[in-house]
C-alpha cells in the first residue's frame, strides 16, 4: 500500500504540474521537504528539511553535500531579542516526533558554497545518523527572500568567538552571550 501511495504521488506530481517533494527512508528514519535558500557562490547557504523516526531512537551527528567545501549542523535562537546561532553537535530524533529544521530554528550551514544555488535547482544532501547511518536526500533550491537569507553572510567577522553577521542585532556564537 505504502509503495502504491508513493507511486501514485510520484506519478500524479507532473500531472498537477507540481514535483513532489524530496525525500529519503532508510532504516525507520523518513527525510522529507528539503529544501534551500538561493545564493552565491563561495558564500553560505542553508539546507531545511524534515526528519521522522519510524524506528529507534536516534540523532543527527553530521551533513555534507558536494555544493559546499563543509556542511554543518547549527541552531538559530533568540537571546533576550537578539537573534544568535550556534553549531550543534547532534539533534535526538525521536520515534513518532517529526524534527523540522526550518528558518529560525535548526538548519544545515552550506560553508564555501562551490557553485551558485538558483532557484529550481536541486542537489544532494548526506545526513549522518548515529544508529541508522548515512541517509541522502535532494534539495530543491527556492527563491531567496522571507526570514533570514544565510547567503548573506559571506562576510562574517569571526573575532572573539562570535561573529558578527553585519545585520544589527544578529550574532553567532558557541552558545548563549549574556
Amino acid at each position: 500500500m505504502r509503495r502504491l501511495l508513493l507511486a501514485s504521488a510520484i506519478l500524479g506530481a507532473p500531472l498537477l504540474g507540481m514535483a513532489p517533494p524530496a525525500s529519503a527512508d532508510q532504516n525507520g528514519i523518513a527525510v522529507t521537504d528539503a529544501w534551500s535558500r538561493a545564493a552565491m557562490a563561495g558564500r553560505t547557504g542553508v539546507v531545511y528539511l524534515t526528519i521522522t523516526d519510524s524506528g529507534a531512537p536516534d540523532r543527527l551527528t553530521g551533513a555534507s553535500s558536494p555544493v559546499a567545501a563543509t556542511a554543518a549542523l547549527h541552531e538559530s535562537f533568540d537571546d533576550h531579542g537578539v537573534m544568535k546561532m550556534r553549531p550543534v553537535a547532534a539533534l535526538p530524533v525521536q520515534p513518532g516526533k517529526p524534527v523540522a529544521l526550518a528558518p529560525g530554528g535548526y538548519h544545515i550551514m552550506l560553508e564555501g558554497l562551490k557553485q551558485p544555488l538558483q532557484p529550481g535547482q536541486t542537489f544532494p544532501v548526506t545526513l549522518t545518523f548515529a544508529n541508522a547511518g548515512p541517509v541522502t536526500v535532494t534539495a530543491t533550491v527556492q527563491k531567496a527572500g522571507g526570514g533570514m537569507d544565510h547567503g548573506s553572510m559571506g562576510g562574517m567577522n569571526m573575532q572573539g568567538g562570535a561573529a558578527s553577521t553585519g545585520m544589527p542585532g544578529m550574532t553567532m556564537g558557541s552558545g548563549p552571550q549574556h
